[in-house]
């Protein structure tokens, strides 16, 4: 999301409590009537009065990292094009080429300023792929377009999720407890005008990105990493032997693997949906090697299979702060513009002070014409928050930060290698939830598995693009949640009661609660890790049909037969996987260190596909036991004996 900060001079406020200001007007004479009203028109909206009167502090890199009004209509302007009517696609700025032959014969090999093993483009989660190669003994490097820092906002995230880092091995505990700016429980979920279910460490932390990342920073540069800061990448060519970059500054890089990390616009990523929409309408060859990925092939055409759409605030003014909302769904549907919507909201204790607090108003859309824009979000914003966080007024309250972000996602994801000796990581590769709006806790949960699978391919010399797929391979329980997000998405074709999403949501919840805490725990992870497992899904599933049979129908209407058929073969896909992780991987593991060192690697990685695709990696524990009762991943364990952060 992007967190925006401004100060205006040239309106000062007239009247008005904390930073936020409004304006009187006069009754104008009949005969200025025309006039007053072209005047009118041209008055700054709440949202512009309101970001324009906050003080700037500076921008940061990574979703989060603007700071004016202006970026926000800009990207407003991008969403409208995403959601237009026009069926061409413009091609892209070509940022990746294919060059024959061996780069060190090259003439531009003498020209390289460093050559590395690992580079990766993006440095705001970037930078924990990086460090977790570097603490392997890799060369790494990483571009960032701006300074490499963390925002002033929050990632919510739950003890466990944290501690994957910790057994990936590039942070200690203590620098956890070091960067943590907020605890809070419990946590809401409500639904309002149906009731609301409690419960405990689910996103209770508050990080503060600018200590974690600072702390990134120091343990990699004290592996030998570099940071190439205020620099952005104007070119990428893939020989046989490297991946050169060609920065905006003129320096060329070479690596033998360049990691992707530049987010949902990445440049390299929109590259790969063109080509793909070429080669699905044209049929054309592409200047890359095989792309007959089924899930691949699904990102053709312009418009993203699905978008979240996020804005709010973090305001000063709040007696009653102990607490977080880790959702809370809204009693019906809004028509917002030519659309309709379902507002979804969270809010979260911040760490800037004990009267601080951050709140989110989030909705589903598919893109569409006439699609709601982020600024017409915030004026609903401004209107329903004080009613959502009951006992407020905005003219009490002390506007820190404003915030907004789009977030795009596609069936077909995680997306494969396009290129040798390209990968996409985080936001850029789609490994997050089609529900969720943002990657930091899906980076913790796979952090380990790809560290340690990019490390294998880069010692067996395994970076052809087919090789490097199976580090973002199919996984069923991503691909199920699809219909998640189709039934939390308001549509006015679908003639289903206003209150539908808000009472299916109540109903199960209130399923899972009556099952077990476990299966509350783990189903409650999809938004942001991704972590639905075959078994609690049935039982929930199961116990919704029974308790409330008369929903089914509204379900079907609401998501469509095509999209239930599609995610019955996720589902089958679920069951088989979790079949396969439980029953044949003990079979197969032992055996897999005997085989070649290539198929040991395809090997591993199909395990590693079975066991993540099935959410059988997520292990529930106890937050608040010590590091040696939990035990230590390998990686982590050996770090943690020999190594001490500076």
């Amino acid at each position: 999301m992007m967190a925006l900060q401004f100060k205006l001079e040239q309106y000062p406020p007239i009247c008005g409590g904390g930073s936020f200001s409004y304006y009187p007007f006069a009754i104008p004479p009949i005969g200025r009537q025309r006039n007053q009203s072209l005047q009118a028109q041209a008055l700054p909206s709440r949202t512009q009065r309101i970001m324009e009167s906050i003080s700037v502090s500076g921008e940061v890199g990574g979703a989060g990292g603007s700071y004016s009004y202006d970026a926000l209509k800009r990207l407003d302007q991008l969403w409208s094009g995403i959601c237009s009517a026009q069926t061409d696609v413009l091609e892209p700025q070509k940022v990746v080429s294919s060059v024959p032959g061996l780069f060190s014969q090259s003439d531009v090999a003498g020209k390289a300023v460093e050559t590395f093993d690992v580079i990766v483009c993006g440095g705001t989660l970037g930078i924990f792929i990086a460090t977790a190669l570097s603490c392997k003994g890799l060369r790494v490097g990483i571009v960032e377009r701006g300074v490499l820092k963390g925002r002033e906002q929050e990632w919510n995230i739950s003890r466990q999720e944290l501690l994957e880092l910790v057994e990936v091995g590039i942070i200690t505990e203590d620098d956890i407890e070091q960067s943590i700016a907020s605890i809070f429980n419990p946590n809401r979920c409500g639904f309002e005008g149906k009731g609301e279910i409690w419960v405990e460490d689910i996103l209770n932390l508050g990080i503060s990105p600018a200590k974690l990342i600072e702390v990134m920073k120091k343990r990699f540069d004290s592996l030998g990493g570099i940071i190439f800061e205020g620099d952005s990448v104007s070119g990428i060519s893939i020989y046989e032997d490297a991946a050169v970059l060609q920065l905006a500054k003129a320096k060329i890089l070479s690596s033998r693997l360049l990691i992707d990390a530049m987010g949902n616009f990445s440049p390299v990523v929109k590259q790969v949906r063109y080509e793909m929409a070429v080669r699905k309408w044209y049929k054309c060859p592409l200047n890359y090697q095989d792309l007959s990925f089924s899930n691949i092939e699904i990102r053709r055409g312009k418009k993203p299979d699905g978008v979240c759409l996020v804005v709010g605030s973090c305001c000063r003014g709040f007696k009653d702060n102990s607490t977080s909302d880790v959702i809370f769904s809204s009693s019906a549907v809004k028509e917002v513009g030519e659309s309709e919507a379902h507002y979804f909201w969270e809010a979260f204790p911040a760490g800037s002070g004990p009267m601080d607090r951050t709140s989110y108003m989030f909705t589903y859309v598919d893109p569409h014409p006439g699609c709601p824009k982020l600024e017409e979000l915030l004026e609903d914003y401004w209107d329903l928050m004080p009613n959502y966080q009951v006992g407020v007024s905005l003219d009490n309250l002390e506007i820190l930060r404003v915030i907004y972000g789009i977030f795009p996602t596609y069936r077909g994801s995680p997306l494969p290698a396009a290129f040798d000796r390209v990968l996409q990581f985080g936001d850029a590769s789609g490994i997050q939830s089609p529900v969720s709006f943002g990657g930091f806790g899906s980076l913790t949960r796979h952090l380990g598995r790809l560290s340690a699978g990019i490390y294998e391919a880069i010692n067996g010399d395994l970076l052809d693009s087919n090789n490097l797929s199976l580090l973002n391979p199919y996984m069923p329980n991503l691909s199920a949640s699809w219909l998640f997000q189709r039934a939390m998405s308001a549509k006015k074709e679908s003639n289903v009661s206003p209150d539908f999403i808000n009472e299916l949501l109540y109903v199960n919840f209130r399923s899972m609660q009556a099952l077990d805490k476990r299966t509350l725990n783990i189903f409650f992870t999809v938004p942001l890790q991704d972590v639905i497992q075959f078994g609690p899904l049935v039982k929930t599933l199961g116990l919704v049909m029974i308790t409330k049979p008369l929903i089914i129908p509204s379900i079907f209407k609401q998501v469509g037969v095509p999209v239930l058929l599609d995610w019955s073969g996720h589902f089958f896909m679920l069951g088989y996987y979790t079949f396969l992780s439980t029953f044949v991987d003990p079979v197969i593991r032992p055996l897999v260190n005997a085989v070649p060192a290539k198929m040991k690697y395809k090997w591993r990685r199909q395990l590693e596909a079975w066991q993540y695709g099935s959410g059988l990696d997520y292990k529930m524990s106890n937050p608040n036991t010590t590091k040696a009762e939990r035990g230590m991943g390998t990686g982590g364990e050996a770090w943690a004996e020999s190594k001490s952060l500076p």
